[in-house]
């Protein structure tokens, strides 16, 4: 299997490790330590030599809770980023969710569009024209595509998580995108599928989309999974230091890279994670025995 991205036919026999470049103020884990130009590149170029096979840039942060972000906004953060990250030898995602945004990272190289939302989102411009994220994708002839599953938006998806079935809803709300958008023209070696862990689920949900993460492929399409340092984890280890109180960011690292091997080991064709380094190590030794 492989998917194909705009530059780039990622061979997805092995696992690719995605490393994870926020270019904001406020992301959950890392907002802030990227937010200048200078200082996201030199992150790039080091998440590289760690060993990441794709380089995913985000201008806008979707912890829950977390307040939207202008498009000219967004559009500052993450264009400087971009421009001259096309240039580092590897493949390039975008992490937005805005069509305009999209159009703009399309028109510097970018190889792939991550969204959150599955390319729902629809902008109005001039003229009176709605732009849609669906007509930026479809219109490049080779860009890949990465289709999220979220439950309501980053601002109210953990105030009232899913209800039910958590994997027949993924599937078929992932299934269903990826279909329509195969109806706009946008070959199925271009679309990629995750099931977004913590958006909008709660940590068993999360949890079983793991266990069951062979389902989805059933779909027929990769899936990839992202798990880093994500609050699930806090969840489900204890923080020895200091007994009832939430494991910090900081300390889940290995709970992160049992998941990311896990996950692996049942078919995820993509890793995105904060701990590239790591991550590729753990992915050889699993490589190894397999």
């Amino acid at each position: 299997m492989f998917w194909q991205t705009s530059r780039y036919h990622i061979d997805l026999t092995r696992p690719k490790v995605m490393g994870i470049v926020n270019v904001t103020p406020d992301s959950f884990s890392d907002g802030g330590q990227h937010g200048a130009t200078l200082s996201a590149l030199r992150h790039c170029e080091q998440l590289i030599r760690d060993g990441a096979d794709i380089l995913d840039i985000g201008g806008e942060s979707t912890r829950p809770g977390a307040p939207p972000v202008s498009l000219a906004d967004e559009l500052a953060r993450v264009l400087p980023v971009l421009r001259e990250a096309v240039r580092l030898g590897v493949p390039v995602s975008l992490d937005s969710y805005k069509p305009r945004v999209m159009q703009a990272a399309l028109d510097l190289g970018v190889d792939i569009i991550n969204d959150i939302w599955a390319l729902r989102w629809r902008e109005g411009g001039t003229a009176g024209h709605t732009l849609r994220a669906t007509e930026v994708v479809a219109a490049h002839p080779r860009c890949g595509v990465c289709l999220m599953h979220m439950h309501r938006d980053p601002q109210t998806m953990q105030v009232a998580p899913m209800a039910g079935d958590v994997l027949s809803q993924v599937r078929d709300f992932l299934a269903q995108a990826a279909h329509d958008l195969q109806a706009l023209g946008v070959g199925k070696s271009r679309i990629m599928l995750d099931p977004g862990i913590g958006f909008g689920k709660t940590v068993a949900q999360n949890f079983a989309l793991l266990a069951r993460q062979a389902e989805l492929l059933e779909t027929g399409y990769p899936v990839l999974a992202g798990w880093s340092r994500k609050s699930s984890l806090a969840g489900m280890v204890p923080h020895t230091a200091q007994p009832g109180t939430t494991l910090p960011v900081t300390e889940r690292l290995a709970a992160s890279l049992a998941c990311a091997l896990l996950a692996a080991e049942r078919g995820a064709s993509v890793l995105r994670v904060h701990d590239v380094k790591e991550t590729a190590q753990a992915l050889r030794v699993l490589e190894a025995i397999t």
